[in-house]
């Protein structure tokens, strides 16, 4: 007796160590693999349960091995709970969830919400992570999931100050206003003398050191006259390209000197360059260049101005009209004298006390000082230390340098300045305004980032709105021809439709068009950079080839440039800025285009070649000879009876080795080659004008008499862009 209660007393505990190492092998984890049970009869505990002697003592087995698995799976579920975050019961939606919201909030992956989205009218088309889903979208998503939604406690959203900077109330005191230097922008078509007109007051060489001798980007000069005074010159481009900085000199300048050619006359860039005067309300002064040249007619070219509204004196109107010879030298002083006439007359002055105003002429990024802007002030006086605003970006003025990079301590209202310690390169022609402090620019940018995002926000929900109401019209109408059907059928027809959507979301397309050119543009300065991009705006034949801008920026090109050109499979322009020899290793390694330039209209060029070698090649007929069918007679071979057809060649020749088509009542019916071409009884390769011959086609078609068989080559020729820039 107490030897059997030995026995069983040895075998329980042996039972319990073998569960604890049952234990400790289901927790153990090697290299993240887990362990295999073995069986019953190998296993030690496997063994005791198969041992007769402790059948009747089940229960305690059974309860030791419950008391393993217990303690087992206790810790297998804290786990899992760590690793899964389900969410059950209700989902709290709100207004305005973006799809990645959602799908947080109902513990789901961003897949699950797109294919619940299959069975609604949502197009699947233009929803992507971050897109605004409507609320009966919303709440149909937490429904169709086996979820029940309710809202979230809204939490009232105080409507944020306005902390933008404005301009100082204007000042009519006499005692504060003082004169400043007038500013004068130069207008005029391109290659009319702008910049050499401007040479000859500066006694400099601007024009020599401009690309092809046209300006490219505003400059902004003052010019020391005889008598003492100061005059402030914008030379703007004239190039048609350069509208928008045209128009930007108007905006911020005192006085236009519209210049035109004596022997070309009003030109396109004349005409516009007139309006933008107009617009502005700036009084004009028109300089005649040119006039020392035979053909020079400078009457001419006054009455042609009548017709747009610009009466010279000599006709009874208050335009000053000079003639001159930029080259030579003529009669500038006359030109500057009825500058300064004008200027006196309009009484130009200043408050240069408080906060600096100004307008930005232009900006561009230098790679030793950084962000560089050229600008006008205009309200003030500006020196190094202060803090401006303009646009998105601020600066604390570290130096100020004149036109010639000479480093000034201040500029007064008038006079040109180049400003160096912007954080960010702001855009041409933004408003500049001095603020008190750092924190006060700071808090400035951050208003005009959130309004501007705001802006962005409403134009994308009007976009997204007008898209899903489109798209539910067809799904209406999908759901019409589907009416016919039990739900399930519905369902399962809408699934086999649209399942392609889910696997082809836009955030997933990684493969790139093949008929898609993609650009990354780096320019010198912001103004020419605007330039190519208002071109690139025009692009209107997506059809033949989609133009894709992938990146624009200014400064020279980076390894960064390269990667996603790269990356994108584009190509590299670059206007007036440069590429280190690495760079260019670097590119020529990976098959990158750089495509430098210094003269716009050079880069457009450039830009509708490539496009053009994006283009398939077309194939086109050049007809050799043509013939007519004077007789049509059949011939055996074999068993079977071929068509022949009794030519005279009238034009060109017929050459067997090329293409032939057989035209009937001015209709094509076939095309092919000949199976046999004879001249009298003899084959032959070639049948010249006047001379008969017999042919057969490679297809079994009977002739008519009066068909025209007609001789002809395909040629794959390149295609071109219909794509017109304007110049």
């Amino acid at each position: 007796m107490n030897r059997g209660l030995l026995l069983r007393f040895e075998n329980l505990v042996q039972l319990r160590g073998a569960c604890w190492q049952l234990r400790a092998l289901s927790s153990r984890k090697v290299c993240g693999a887990q362990w295999k049970p073995v069986q019953l009869s190998t296993h030690p505990v496997g063994s005791l349960l198969l041992h007769p002697q402790l059948w009747p003592k089940h229960r305690l087995i059974s309860a030791a091995l419950s008391q393993c698995r217990h303690l087992a799976t206790k810790e297998d579920t804290k786990k899992k709970r760590k690793k899964i975050p389900l969410t059950r019961g209700e989902v709290e939606i709100k207004q305005k969830m973006t799809v990645e919201e959602l799908a947080q909030a109902m513990g789901r992956d961003i897949d699950h919400i797109y294919e619940v989205l299959l069975y609604t009218d949502v197009n699947l088309d233009s929803v992507e992570p971050d897109s605004v889903l409507s609320e009966d979208h919303i709440k149909m998503i937490v429904q169709k999931s086996g979820m029940k939604y309710k809202s979230a406690k809204l939490k009232e959203e105080k409507e944020r100050k306005n902390t933008d900077a404005v301009k100082r109330q204007v000042v009519d005191y006499p005692a504060v206003l003082t004169p400043r230097p007038p500013v004068v922008t130069i207008l005029g078509h391109v290659d009319h003398g702008k910049t050499t007109l401007l040479d000859s007051l500066r006694k400099t060489q601007v024009a020599s050191m401009e690309a092809g001798g046209i300006t490219q980007h505003i400059g902004a000069f003052i010019v020391h006259m005889p008598s003492g005074e100061k005059i402030t010159f914008l030379d703007t481009p004239g190039h048609a390209a350069f509208s928008a900085m045209r128009a930007r000199g108007t905006n911020v300048t005192d006085i236009v000197i519209l210049v035109v050619a004596a022997e070309d006359g009003v030109m396109q860039q004349t005409i516009e360059s007139i309006q933008h005067a107009k617009n502005a309300g700036v009084p004009l002064i028109l300089a005649i260049n040119k006039c020392d040249k035979p053909e020079a007619d400078p009457e001419r070219v006054k009455k042609e101005l009548l017709a747009h509204d610009v009466v010279c004196e000599d006709f009874g109107g208050d335009v000053q009209a000079v003639n001159i010879s930029a080259l030579k030298g003529e009669n500038l002083m006359v030109l500057a004298e009825a500058t300064v006439a004008l200027a006196e007359m309009l009484e130009l002055k200043a408050d240069a006390t408080g906060l600096v105003e100004g307008t930005i002429i232009e900006s561009r990024k230098d790679r030793g000082k950084g962000p560089l802007t050229t600008a006008i002030i205009q309200r003030g006086t500006l020196r190094k230390g202060c803090v401006l605003v303009a646009g998105k970006t601020w600066a604390k003025v570290r130096f100020l340098f004149d036109e010639n990079g000479k480093a000034v301590d201040a500029a007064s209202p008038g006079i040109p300045v180049e400003i160096m310690g912007w954080k960010e390169s702001p855009s041409a022609g933004d408003e500049i305004l001095e603020v008190e402090s750092e924190q006060r620019a700071q808090e400035v940018v951050a208003w005009r980032t959130y309004v501007e995002q705001q802006e962005k926000m409403k134009k994308d929900l009007e976009v997204i709105e007008a898209k899903q109401k489109e798209h539910r019209l067809e799904y209406e109408k999908q759901q019409q021809k589907l009416a016919h059907l039990t739900w399930r059928q519905r369902k399962a027809a809408l699934y086999k439709a649209n399942k392609h959507l889910m696997f082809s979301r836009p955030k997933e397309r990684t493969e790139m068009d093949e008929n898609t050119l993609s650009l990354i543009v780096k320019g010198d300065v912001d103004g020419s950079l605007e330039a190519i991009l208002n071109i690139l705006d025009s692009y209107d034949c997506e059809d033949e080839c989609k133009l894709d801008i992938v990146y624009f920026g200014m400064g020279d090109i980076s390894e960064n440039d390269i990667s996603l050109a790269e990356a994108f499979n584009g190509v590299i322009l670059g206007f007036s800025v440069k590429a280190s020899e690495s760079i260019k290793k670097l590119a020529d390694k990976k098959g990158i285009k750089i495509k430098l330039h210094n003269i716009i209209y050079k880069l457009i060029e450039d830009l509708k070649d490539e496009l053009n070698s994006r283009l398939p090649p077309v194939v086109v007929e050049t007809t050799i000879g043509e013939a007519s069918v004077l007789d049509t007679f059949s011939v055996t071979v074999g068993k079977n009876k071929i068509p022949v057809a009794g030519c005279r060649v009238h034009k060109g020749l017929l050459d067997r080795r090329m293409k032939f088509k057989l035209v009937r009542n001015r209709n094509v019916i076939w095309k092919g080659c000949l199976s046999s071409l004879k001249h009298h009884k003899d084959d032959v390769q070639v049948i010249k004008t006047g001379m008969d011959c017999g042919l057969s086609l490679d297809k079994n078609l009977e002739f008519s008499i009066g068909d025209e068989i007609i001789c002809y080559e395909e040629k794959e020729v390149q295609q071109t862009t219909s794509w017109d820039p304007g110049f």
